[in-house]
């Protein structure tokens, strides 16, 4: 009873099968080392990049495919569906890439596109810091202009990528008494005098997905890679913050499904008093209600999806996706490690590594209590 869907073409479902073989073959056998490791190979990123997943969007020019957005669709739920946390390359291709590419002037794009498409450069954003979360307002990295540079000084925290990222685009105040109109965006590269990496952060989850701190001190910053206009970093980060958390939102729901997937089939499986675990009334009652918000979520999805490819997504839309599928995606989860029983509690299950990963869902992308503080500005 499958939601059938209309959104891909016969070219989005090749796509997914070259991704879905590519994670077959190049992540899955290397993943549970990954995991060890706190992140993934380079050699990883480049072979995504030599089979064409890395910076689809673009254009040609700059080494892409300048494919629509369902070609990142494809790869956020081909990733889920593998069960895996690492590599980032969501980020890098549907967050970083986009920034450059609409923010960035022509020398921009010509130095820093190519090599992301090539998996040479792998791409962060350094938004959250120790003090401040989903107040982007609230940010204490400062930019002085002094002639050609800008000189940083400043702090983040919980940075995907941001261990082996060779570029990090970095909100900062440039104008701190501007408020929101004192925010821009500053591209710093690997190997800058004054910028550090800190440790990997051992996290509950996505372990195999590389999280840093990162340190600006005294950084000169050249002030060719201001990224757009000095002061326009706000507006830049909420127009893409719309897409961001669309992109969480298919992720949640398509690990909503593939969690409600595997408890049916461990619950017609198990036995329990001779019976299996689905032949309990309480059992089918569970699943009957996770399948129904399930399909809800997929077809509410799948909507904001062809909404935002018309261009018309707007910003409480996206937030009510945002928050309603992941906070779905956790019940349906923790109602499925329940109904795993002992062996929900075990990693060897997907149940239980899906358990770990998706909790920082209802945190990223801006919490979900500001995606309903958001939402309310719109309806109150």
């Amino acid at each position: 009873m499958a939601v059938a869907r209309t959104l891909f073409s016969e070219e989005h479902e090749m796509f997914r099968d070259t991704v879905r073989r590519f994670y077959e073959k190049e992540v899955i056998p290397h993943h549970e080392q990954w995991e060890e490791d706190g992140q993934v190979s380079r050699e990883v990123w480049q072979k995504a990049g030599e089979t064409g997943l890395l910076c689809p969007g673009i254009p040609e020019e700059y080494g892409g495919a300048e494919a629509d957005f369902l070609f990142a669709v494809v790869q956020a739920e081909e990733q889920v569906h593998a069960g895996c946390s690492g590599p980032g390359f969501g980020l890098h291709n549907d967050i970083v890439a986009p920034y450059i590419h609409k923010y960035g002037n022509e020398a921009q794009h010509k130095r820093w596109l190519p090599p992301m498409a090539r998996g040479e450069l792998i791409g962060a954003i350094a938004m959250t810091e120790p003090g401040t979360g989903s107040d982007l307002q609230a940010v204490q990295t400062r930019a002085k202009r002094e002639g050609d540079h800008y000189i940083l000084n400043g702090q983040k925290t919980y940075i995907t990528n941001g261990y082996m990222c060779d570029l990090v685009i970095v909100v900062c105040k440039t104008d701190p008494e501007a408020g929101a109109k004192g925010i821009s965006l500053l591209v710093v590269e690997a190997g800058t005098p004054g910028f550090e990496k800190g440790r990997k952060l051992k996290k509950v989850g996505m372990k195999a997905q590389d999280t840093a701190e990162l340190f600006f001190h005294d950084c000169k910053v050249p002030a060719e890679n201001l990224l757009g206009e000095e002061g326009a970093g706000f507006g830049y980060l909420m127009n893409e913050l719309v897409q961001e958390r669309l992109f969480i939102a298919v992720s949640a729901i398509t690990g909503a499904e593939r969690a409600l997937q595997h408890t049916l089939e461990y619950t017609k499986e198990r036995k329990a008093f001779g019976r299996p675990v689905s032949a309990f009334q309480n059992t089918r009652f569970k699943l009957a209600e996770m399948h129904t918000e399930v399909t809800i979520g997929r077809i509410f999805v799948d909507h904001c999806i062809a909404s935002h490819l018309k261009g018309e997504l707007d910003i409480p839309t996206a937030a009510m996706a945002k928050y309603w599928t992941t906070d779905l995606q956790w019940r349906v989860i923790d109602e499925g490690v329940q109904l795993h029983g002992g062996a929900g509690y075990m990693l060897e299950y997907p149940i239980a590594q899906a358990f770990v990963d998706s909790r920082v869902n209802r945190i990223y992308g801006g919490t979900n209590e500001i995606m309903k503080e958001l939402i309310s500005r719109f309806i109150v």
